[in-house]
């Protein structure tokens, strides 16, 4: 086998359209001794080890019990030998990929595919764009390319989606888990449901329902087992402000096991990056202005992005802390959104025509450096880091829909492991707490520091951890709220080291009423009293600036919540 492991000891690591294996790709096993890897497994073992992520150390971060069991903290080694004791793996990856089967990007499947499984991805979406083109050929012949590269990079798991024209709204990424449907699903709800393909683009309440009737079709074929398995993220929710608050409950409340988060950080990360030397725009292509179509009820700094993260995240007490004021589970990742790579030297070739074909011809080298482009490879900045019960397709949605996600940029940190306890209690990231009413509850975090340089050659040093509390006050009358008044920062941990692993521990004392709690990290290079005032968030990320905002002088990372709920 050209792509092979040359090893005959019982190991099989292929993860076939259907098949969830849980055994662990031969990069990751460290029962497959380095000599018997191919070379490029070898390299990404390599690259694992000088980041942290296997060895000594967390493997990729504690693996945690899952909720309301007892804590269970699964050692290094046993996590990355596949042995599980009730804990997860943490497989990082990127759901909002572009290639030339988008109108607007140029590479080929592989393309990304590589560079995402080089880049430390474990799982990653091809995304290409909803369109009348799409529609009619590109999901057909897209997907081809994606089974070859299913089979050339049997490392990193390959989802085939797409990126929704949400009708009335923004984009979402939609994507279903493997198997012979997989086409056809994807096939009819984009021709039945995409904003673009039905001309529904604007914000009326017939196209903000057929948006409803897409999240209701995905839960349909699940359902009836046409594929195993969907889900939809609403893709850079506040660029334009056409993502209302009602419309991205009405989304999480019609289907809550498809409709389950949004990105926190947009991908363009490199758009910042300031003249001569950049594209000299904005992080995240964050550069607009209210439209007919945006929501009126938000602000002006809302159409930017702070500290490369959307402000529906970045706001502590704004639109996402007051979902999570709810109870209601709203998760958030980070991506590339990645159609044409900062300084890379490929451009599309030559001839072709993107109607009449669904794609463009294949890249070529274009004789220089591409320094206005706004985008980095899958991994290469932003990662999604998912707690997964193996190394599988079905295990990484089943991860992303339970919260046990937390998402970073520039490799900040490269392990993160976080637990409400109470007694023999504890929950992380997603779970909910139940407890008796006045018990005693504490937040345990454990962080692997950065341990090697990331892709820009300098190893990042995590300089404070901040701990984000919120009372539950329940489910909002107005459904067009976006703030909550009891969410704060409540603890902030400066971070006196640089290598290693960082333990942390906040009390939350003795509580008789639902709180939920969420983490953020930051490398203290730039901040701001938050937008609520410095009694809500004394030192959080500053407004990016446009046209000079490089992405590596700005490091950040979030945790999705956890609750605690006195009973």
């Amino acid at each position: 086998m050209s792509h092979g492991h040359r090893h005959d000891h019982g190991h099989h690591h292929h993860h076939h359209v259907n098949g969830d294996s849980t055994s662990l790709p031969p990069a990751l096993d460290m029962n497959v001794p380095d000599e018997e890897l191919t070379p490029s497994q070898l390299s990404r073992r390599s690259m694992l080890r000088r980041t942290g992520l296997l060895g000594a150390g967390l493997a990729a971060g504690s693996v945690l019990a899952g909720a309301g069991e007892a804590a269970a903290t699964v050692p290094a080694s046993a996590a990355t030998t596949g042995r599980r004791s009730g804990g997860y793996l943490w497989l990082a990856g990127d759901h909002h990929i572009h290639t030339q089967y988008s109108s607007d990007a140029k590479y080929r499947v592989i393309d990304h595919v590589r560079q995402a499984n080089a880049h430390g991805l474990d799982w990653m979406v091809i995304t290409d764009h909803g369109s009348e083109t799409h529609a009619k050929i590109g999901v057909e012949k897209v997907n081809p390319d994606i089974v070859a590269a299913r089979d050339q990079i049997d490392d990193t798991l390959v989802f085939q989606g797409l990126e929704w024209n949400i009708p009335a709204a923004e984009h979402g990424t939609v994507f279903v888990h493997p198997g012979k449907n997989e086409v056809a699903v994807l096939k009819e709800f984009e021709n039945s449901f995409d904003g673009a393909v039905k001309k529904a683009t604007a914000s009326t309440p017939a196209n903000e329902a057929l948006a409803i009737a897409g999240v209701n079709f995905l839960a349909e074929q699940v359902q009836r087992r046409k594929v195993k398995d969907a889900l939809f993220l609403a893709n850079h929710p506040a660029r334009k402000g056409i993502d209302s608050p009602h419309e991205i409950r009405a989304w999480r409340d019609a289907q809550p096991t498809i409709a389950v988060g949004m990105e926190g950080a947009p991908g363009h990360q490199a758009g910042g990056l300031p003249k001569p030397n950049g594209p000299g725009s904005a992080r995240g292509i964050y550069d607009n202005s209210p439209s007919a179509d945006s929501f009126a009820g938000y602000p002006l700094e809302s159409y930017r992005t702070w500290g490369g993260f959307d402000w529906m995240t970045a706001t502590v007490g704004g639109l996402w802390d007051s979902l999570l004021a709810e109870g209601k589970p709203w998760w958030i990742t980070a991506n590339s959104d990645s159609h044409n790579v900062y300084a890379d030297s490929a451009v599309r070739g030559p001839g072709g025509d993107f109607n009449a074909n669904g794609k463009y011809n294949d890249p070529v080298y274009g004789g220089g450096l591409n320094l206005s482009d706004t985008d980095f490879w899958p991994g290469q900045y932003s990662r999604t880091h998912v707690g997964a019960a193996s190394f599988s397709y079905k295990a990484v949605m089943d991860g992303i829909r339970a919260g046990r996600v937390w998402v970073d940029h520039g490799g900040l940190i490269s392990g993160l492991g976080a637990q409400l306890r109470s007694g023999s209690r504890a929950v992380t990231l997603g779970g909910v707490l139940q407890v008796r009413r006045g018990s005693q509850v504490d937040l345990v975090v454990e962080i692997s520091l950065a341990n090697g340089p990331n892709w820009s050659q300098f190893v990042p040093q995590l300089a404070r951890v901040d701990v984000i509390q919120g009372d539950v006050t329940g489910t909002v009358s107005d459904k067009d709220t976006f703030a909550t008044p009891t969410t704060k920062v409540v603890k902030s941990f400066e971070v006196n080291k640089s290598t290693g692993s960082v333990r942390l521990t906040y009390s939350l004392g003795r509580l008789d009423k639902p709180v939920y709690v969420r983490l953020r990290g930051t490398d203290g290079n730039r901040s701001a009293v938050g937008i609520n005032g410095a009694s809500v968030d004394p030192a959080g990320p500053a407004m990016d600036v446009l046209g000079d905002a490089d992405p590596w002088k700005d490091l950040w990372f979030y945790s999705n919540p956890m609750w605690v709920l006195p009973a």
